[in-house]
């Protein structure tokens, strides 16, 4: 490699750190994989799905997807009370539920699936949950930077008590955030991001997502639509179906990461775009959508609970809203709560 390809290589890793893969917004923006496979899916040629756009140019890239078992490793960050975590624990564990009532969680997942490797591999329907790691001591402050997430990940994995397990193939990790530590960019740019840890760093290359909860900062962005913008007068929150607003308004950003994380781990599998810093993903392609007729500011159609809550699908004992994904079938946000199917 020459003088200048090492200095363009090193250029675009400089930006690479500096820009992890920008996560969920509050507001949209508005492909086939390398094999046909539907799995059990039947979506035919519907052309109802929201989101549509005949100016998306979704590609795989032929990095790797996460096709191995995910195993979920949570960090909680900062102070948790045990039923915001149980919250959470429900949504990641419906992922892979099999008796689930419909339209369900690992409904929605079945569209992640979608995706596959250059080998036609899809990717895998086994997400479990890990090992976690309480730091309740906020080790690293309660304001922190970009690279000091990566930090807050090196000390969980190599802690001396109890340290998370290293599984660079299966792993994902899981950095949530209490509603009292501010990260670099939150509220004003995201709620949420996800990107890989460096060897430098953390000793290990490791996908990871950093999930904020934004009840104290800025409910009305990264909490969407259970509290509402200032600027938007006259709209209405929903009521969150699990009684939180910060942890409900977590869980779809949550959805939106893993989903990212499952087809683009290392920045260079599925993404639109041209610079792989500032990719569009399979979640970014939905933002704001949750239902049939989703854009903008609406949600899209919605189901209300017997206690007024608002969801749109079931989890194990539990309900959630959950953002769409892009279909990579029908080049379309689709869910499983869709009134088209």
């Amino acid at each position: 490699m020459g003088q200048a390809c090492v200095a363009l290589f090193s250029l675009s890793l400089f930006f690479l750190v500096l820009n992890p893969i920008q996560g969920w917004r509050p507001w949209p923006n508005q492909f086939n994989t390398t094999t046909n496979k539907t799995l059990d899916l039947d979506y035919g040629t519907s052309k109802k799905y929201e989101g549509s756009s005949d100016f998306v140019h979704l590609r795989y890239h032929m990095g790797p997807v996460l096709t191995a078992n995910i195993t979920v490793h949570t960090i909680w960050y900062g102070t948790w009370q045990p039923s915001k975590k149980r919250i959470i624990r429900g949504f990641l564990r419906s992922i892979s539920a099999v008796n689930s009532k419909p339209p369900s969680i690992s409904g929605w997942w079945k569209t992640v699936r979608l995706y596959t490797d250059q080998t036609g591999s899809n990717i895998t329907k086994t997400l479990i949950l890990g090992a976690e790691k309480n730091d309740r001591f906020y080790s690293h402050g309660k304001s922190l930077t970009r690279l000091s997430i990566q930090s807050v990940i090196k000390s969980a994995v190599s802690a001396g008590k109890r340290p998370l397990p290293v599984n660079p193939k299966g792993g994902l990790y899981l950095l949530l955030t209490s509603d009292d530590v501010y990260v670099q960019d939150f509220c004003g740019q995201v709620c949420g991001f996800h990107y890989f840890t460096f060897p430098s760093i953390v000793g290990y290359t490791l996908p990871y997502a950093w999930v904020g909860n934004s009840a104290t900062h800025c409910p009305g962005i990264c909490a969407y639509p259970f509290a509402v913008p200032s600027y938007i007068p006259g709209l209405k929150p929903l009521k969150s179906p699990n009684g939180d607003i910060g942890v409900d308004g977590m869980v779809s950003v949550i959805a939106h990461e893993i989903a990212e994380l499952a087809t683009n781990p290392l920045v260079n599998a599925w993404y639109a775009g041209q610079d792989p810093s500032f990719p569009t993903e399979i979640a970014d392609l939905c933002e704001g959508i949750y239902g049939t007729g989703g854009g903008g500011s609406y949600t899209g159609q919605l189901f209300n609970g017997d206690d007024g809550a608002t969801y749109n699908m079931n989890g194990i004992g539990r309900k959630f809203l959950v953002q769409w994904v892009w279909n990579p079938v029908v080049s379309y946000c689709s869910g499983p709560n869709a009134l088209d199917h």
